[in-house]
This record gives structure tokens, sequence and C-alpha cells, in this order.
């Protein structure tokens, strides 16, 4: 065959990139590599479990010419069985719980697959699970194949017999920690088992999703004290344990939220370039806190399971991040240095040995009701009129007293650059005024009236 020519979709499977990280993982010195799964034809690295699940079942004789395939899918083994059975003349049904974004849905529709739609959150012993769902279907298609992923050990083999070698040829054997994400457990298992066969002491380290029992249940907790929680995160984490994830390989487990995983798929596309889900944000940011603690590694790899595509009515999509809370968003108000624009570039001070009626005077005359307080050039706090009018009552004090008495020392200093919205959140936890120093030097003084003046004229405008 010709190089670059191949007979059928299928045959373009596998040999994925490894792609360098860079900006999304800050200051961690260890190199890290993701490989690449949304490359595979079918958008996933399902489609390598697909593929080899089916060829073996065909060579068994469990899947026979024109038979049917069943399947319980969070999408994205869907569209690789869709796929399979499209070119291979295959009737396909998925079972899929409802919390799937639209864009899967719709895919493995696309492909001819009939999609059943099930209730999320029941437990996964329940009739309308999608697990019991799809063996009921089994079991009504008189000659169908069921492929259960998450309890066939082929699903393990297919990592073992093709991502994992592939990682460890594309680095050469320097591969020394693998960290990816598990919901079925094959790929972790799979390819981690024969990493660690070339070298065991390369470090396997598994990421799974808050709300999922994984991690429980690999800090020890008995299946019964297992108490599996919504997440909105797909294709990572499980509400049951499962036979096709081998916990023997694993060395140790991060866990990340919902947050985490969406706003580093945004980053790996916005920073990196690279389109992945929330799966594969939820293995990068999995594998930036794993590494925050443990950054001694000659080279890293991790895995980006599947594309962005597939969630651009959900993760990328600023309206649903906002409404479940999931965007870190400060208003754009501007910073202290656009606020100062539009005001008089002088600034008032007192000196710390002024007297007290000195500094009555001036802001009387000033209409203004604090000044910032120097001492030898410095500055040291702020005086307003609320202190030096409690001074003024107690009657045991003097006009000709030095002001430095009556200063107050803890003021909140920003920058020209401190942003607005930082100077509003410092005014909702008390703080009373804001004294801006740029480079050592007085810049002014913002208040909450100030603030809310300066707001009021922008906003108008």
């Amino acid at each position: 065959m010709i190089k670059g020519r191949v007979d059928n979709v299928l045959e373009a499977i596998g040999q994925t990139p490894l792609v360098s990280l860079h900006r999304v993982i800050g200051s961690i010195k260890s190199p890290v590599w993701a490989k690449v799964e949304f490359l595979n034809p079918g958008g996933s690295i399902k489609d390598r479990m697909a593929i080899h699940i089916i060829d073996k079942a065909e060579k068994e004789g469990r899947l026979k010419p024109g038979g049917t395939i069943v399947e319980n899918t969070s999408g994205n083994t869907g569209v690789g069985v869709a796929m399979v059975a499209a070119v291979r003349g295959y009737r396909a049904i998925f079972t899929m719980p409802d919390k799937m974004s639209t864009e899967k849905i719709n895919l493995l529709k696309a492909y001819g697959a009939k999609v059943v739609i099930t209730p999320t959150n029941v437990p996964a012993d329940s009739p309308e699970s999608y697990y019991e769902t799809a063996k009921r279907i089994h079991h009504e298609t008189p000659g169908s194949f069921y492929l259960n992923q998450y309890h066939n050990p082929d699903n393990i083999e297919a990592h073992y017999v093709t991502t994992g070698p592939e990682i460890w040829e594309q680095t050469d054997g320097q591969i020394d920690c693998f960290i990816a994400g598990i919901g079925t457990g094959g790929t972790l298992s799979g390819a981690g088992r024969y990493l660690k066969e070339k070298n065991p002491n390369i470090k396997v380290i598994a990421v799974d999703p808050e709300g999922s029992v994984f991690y429980d249940w690999y800090q020890g907790k008995t299946k019964d004290q297992l108490e599996p929680r919504a997440y909105k995160v797909e294709g990572i984490g499980e509400d049951m344990v499962v036979e096709a994830m081998d916990f023997s390989i694993v060395d140790d487990m991060v866990q990340v939220d919902d947050k985490e995983c969406f706003n580093m798929a945004r980053r790996l596309t916005t920073e990196e370039g690279l389109f992945g889900g929330g799966s594969s944000g939820g293995a990068v940011a999995g594998l930036v806190k794993y590494l925050s603690r443990n950054d001694h590694f000659n080279c890293v790899v991790t895995v980006l399971p599947d594309s962005g595509t597939r969630y651009l009515s959900k993760i990328f999509s600023d309206e649903w991040m906002r409404d479940c809370g999931f965007l870190d968003e400060q208003p754009s108000l501007g910073t202290v240095d656009d606020m100062l624009a539009d005001r008089h570039p002088d600034v008032i001070t007192a000196d710390a040995d002024d007297k007290v009626f000195r500094v009555i005077e001036t802001m009387k005359t000033k209409d203004i009701s604090q000044l910032p307080v120097l001492d030898n050039g410095n500055v040291i706090g702020v005086i307003n009129e609320s202190d030096l009018l409690n001074y003024m009552v107690t009657g045991s004090h003097r006009l000709v007293d030095p002001i430095r008495q009556v200063v107050i020392r803890d003021v909140h200093r920003v920058s020209r650059s401190t942003t607005l919205a930082d100077i509003s959140e410092a005014f909702s936890s008390g703080r009373n005024m804001a004294l801006v120093v740029d480079n050592d030097q007085i810049a002014g003084i913002i208040t909450r009236i100030d603030l809310i003046d300066y707001l009021a004229k922008t906003f108008k405008e």
C-alpha cells in the first residue's frame, strides 16, 4: 500500500502524535507531552477499543455479518463503534445518560445509529440506568453483540497492544511518568501495564473526577461504602467499580472537579491550540496538581481523549459555563490607572509632624475627608475626618499635637495596575479606602464614593 493511503477509514486509527505542553503547565519543569487522541478518525481514543473488540468478536464468531452491536456509552465509544458498524455493515444501538451533550447524540445518529436516552441520576443497577438498559436491549435483540466496555478485558488489551507501545516508541523509552483520566479504565490500565512491563519504575497516575467512586475505592473504601455523586464532566469517572480498571498498576490517584476540568479544557484551546474536551482538561488539570508536588521527571505523558467539537454547547459556551457557576469572570471595570486619569493629578499630603489644627484647616480648605501622611517622605498611613473627630471628642488632646498620633497605619495599598474589581472586593470586605502607591510615591486615594462616582460616569457613557 502506498504510504499515506488507506483502504478504509478504520486503517487510519492510531499513531496519534505527542505534542509538548508549555503554557498550561506553568512553572512545572518536567517535560510534558500530550498524546492527541482526538486526531483519530472518530475523534477520540475510543476508536482503538472499538476496532480491537469488534475485530476479536468477529474472529471468535460472536459477531456475525449483518448483526447488531449494542453498547452503553458516554458518546465516544459509541462514535468509534458506529464508525466501524458503518464500514462493515452492522446495525448499532446505543444507550446514553441524559447529561451527555447534544453534539454527541446527533453525531451517533449521523452515523446511522439508534440512540436511547436514559436518566443520569439513577443507581448503576437500576433498570433505568444506561448499563441495564443496554443489557435489556441486548437480550431482546436476537444475534446481537454486547460490547460491554466497562467489564471487558479486551478494552485493556486494546491499549496494551496499541497505545502503550506507541508511547514507548515515541518517547524512545524515556517516559518515566504516565498520567491519564479513568472512565472505563482501559486506557490507563492497558497502556500503563505495557509501560510498566518495559520499565517497572515508570509511575502510573490516575485522574478521577470528584463524584466518581474510583478515588474512594483506591483509598480503601468497600463497595458498600462508595457513594457516587453527580458530576458534569463526560468520559471520565464512574458510579461503580468496573472490571476494565486495573488498580494494581496505579501508583497514585488525583482528584479534579468539574470546574478544573472545563477551565483547563478552555485553556488548552486558547493557550496550546489543542481543542480537547472536558476529559482532556481533567487529565491536564490532574497532571498539574500531581507535578506541582512531584516535579522531578524526565518525560511525562498524558492523554487528550476526545475533541472539543463535542462540547460546543457546554464547555465552550460562556452562557452554559456561567449558568453552572464554572466561568471565572471579573467585570471589566478597568484599573486604578484608568480611574486616576479621570481625576486631578495633584495629591495633597500631610507630614507626620504637622499640627492637628493645620491638618484640620487643610482638609476644610481643600474640601477633602482624608489625607495621606508622610514621615521623611515615606507613607506611614492616612488620616481621615472620622478619626480626627474621635481624637478630639475625648477632650484630652490639643490642637497643637503632631498628627502622627492620629494616623491610621493599616491602610490598603494598591498600584496603578490594580483592577477596580479588586478594589471593590476589598471595600466589600470592610476596607474604607485604598492608598495608591506608585514607585514609593503617593499617586492618590480611592474611597468608596470615589469608586461609585467613577463607575456611575462610566456606565452612563
